[in-house]
């Protein structure tokens, strides 16, 4: 059986629709997975062997109570500059492409998601299959192989997703339906109204019209949450929390990648925790983080030009570097073959360590686990760069059989690390805000695994749409004949 989500934009509640029936699903009793056949989002995982995917994916599948693998992802596009993406086939990189050469080169992809989504139907009893954006994008229409170019390949009927908190929801799902062809329309056959807030009776006349419009009916009207979890994959998306005695900011990078390596501190009731674009937001601050980059040359260029580097030069909190923040705290990067702006490119560091970093074509992808002074983590590495000169590398990292110190520290004040999750770990992230809870004369308190949270959550949000959407209709349109 399969079904497939799609939307009437972007960001309007297909990733976690997919990821409360995954997991409405496994409570039911069958083996369920999800599949997206091409994501685009600098926010990606690597899987037990090592291989690249988009994140939504990760909590959809863990939603469905199974370990998250690439083929659940087959096509994951990173954009490394505002006309080109790295292109990214079963997690391994291909080449980077601008969108007309991607354009003309995916329809010859369309066999191999064929292929990949019948060996998952072949292994499990529900496949439950998210679009991309909006099927009534027509100038994308041709060749599509992610929405219902998707829906053709297997055979899939498909519930929309609109979201009635941006206002003009009814124009969305009216427009949608109208731009599709005449076969496409006839494959939709339920619509979810996502982000409700207020009476629900307010909306009947509303559905009324639009189900005699389009002879399809509403499904479902599912109310706006704020649940713990992460939602679409776009970069525009940042979990927030305004409330808390410890200050954490996270520089919004022009190009920053794996922004929910930062999800976990939601957790924890006296963190505060926002994304910051202007240098003055760091005032207050008890830790700034420079996170992950898809392009760390011209992000770094920008923390100097955007008037960040003389900010973080006479902060007197923590400084933590992850990935690409964490080569922009070097002396030096260096782009010796051209991966990101052009070869031999090479701009100075922040300075706070005297590592100098190389940005080499061999990318690592591992999914590891370690300690960091003498706590459990587990995470991932994500990069193409090679660092030296680290003197005081502080997390020891497993990988297989292989042992290998990773990361800097100095005067417990300067961090940084190539492991993305790092601060997943309960152990860990307990550590870091211990050490500026003390500074601020706080209690120490103990921090939870992310894992155990999110499983809670997860169960939240699968009673929520119990509540609100007829799950049973789902069913049987899975069962029906085509």
């Amino acid at each position: 059986m399969r079904i497939m989500v799609q939307g009437t934009s972007s960001s309007c509640g297909k990733s976690i629709t997919v990821a409360a029936l995954c997991r409405i699903f496994n409570q039911d009793g069958y083996r369920v997975c999800p599949f997206k056949s091409q994501n685009m989002s600098l926010n990606s995982y690597v899987d037990d062997d090592g291989l690249e995917m988009g994140r939504a994916q990760v909590l959809q599948a863990q939603a469905a109570g199974i370990k998250p693998r690439a083929f659940m992802n087959p096509i994951l596009l990173k954009p490394t500059t505002d006309r080109k993406s790295q292109v990214i086939i079963m997690g391994r990189p291909f080449k980077n492409m601008d969108a007309a050469e991607y354009f003309s080169y995916k329809v010859s992809l369309k066999d191999r998601i064929k292929e990949i989504y019948k060996k998952i139907e072949e292994n499990f009893d529900i496949v439950v299959i998210e679009g991309a954006g909006s099927p009534a994008e027509i100038n994308l229409k041709d060749n599509d192989i992610v929405n219902m170019g998707m829906a053709e390949i297997a055979n899939s009927k498909v519930i929309l997703v609109a979201d009635i908190d941006k206002g003009g929801v009814f124009a969305s799902i009216y427009g949608t339906y109208m731009l599709l062809d005449e076969d496409e329309r006839k494959r939709i056959k339920g619509i979810i109204i996502n982000k409700f807030r207020g009476d629900k009776s307010l909306l009947k006349s509303g559905i009324e019209k639009i189900e005699s419009l389009i002879n399809v009916p509403v499904i479902g009207i599912v109310p706006y949450f704020n649940l713990k979890l992460e939602d679409e994959d776009g970069a525009g998306f940042r979990k927030e929390k305004i409330d808390g005695e410890i200050n954490i900011r996270v520089i919004n990078l022009p190009r920053i990648s794996n922004f929910t390596d930062f999800d976990a501190f939601m957790f924890d009731e006296d963190v505060n925790i926002r994304f910051i674009e202007k240098p003055n937001e760091v005032e207050g601050a008890d830790m700034v983080i420079i996170p992950g980059s898809k392009n760390t040359l011209e992000d770094l260029r920008w923390l100097k030009v955007s008037g960040f580097y003389e900010k973080l030069l006479n902060f007197d909190g923590i400084i933590f570097g992850i990935c690409g923040g964490y080569q922009m705290m070097g002396r030096k990067v260096i782009d010796e073959e051209g991966w990101e702006t052009i070869k031999g490119d090479e701009e100075e560091g922040l300075g706070f360590f005297e590592t100098i970093t190389f940005l080499l074509g061999d990318k690592k992808t591992r999914n590891v686990t370690g300690q960091a002074f003498g706590k459990n983590i587990k995470g991932y590495e994500i990069h193409m760069g090679k660092t030296i000169n680290n003197k005081n590398p502080f997390v020891e990292i497993c990988f297989d059989k292989e042992k290998y110190l990773d990361g800097d520290y100095k005067e417990n004040k300067y961090f940084g690390t190539y492991l993305h999750g790092i601060f997943d770990s309960g152990e860990f992230r307990s550590f870091i805000l211990n050490l500026l809870r003390s500074k601020k004369g706080l209690t120490i308190k103990k921090s939870f695994d992310l894992e155990e949270k999110r499983q809670e959550e997860l169960n939240k949000l699968a009673e929520i749409f119990r509540q609100n959407v007829d799950i049973n209709f789902i069913y049987k349109l899975m069962k029906e004949e085509d």
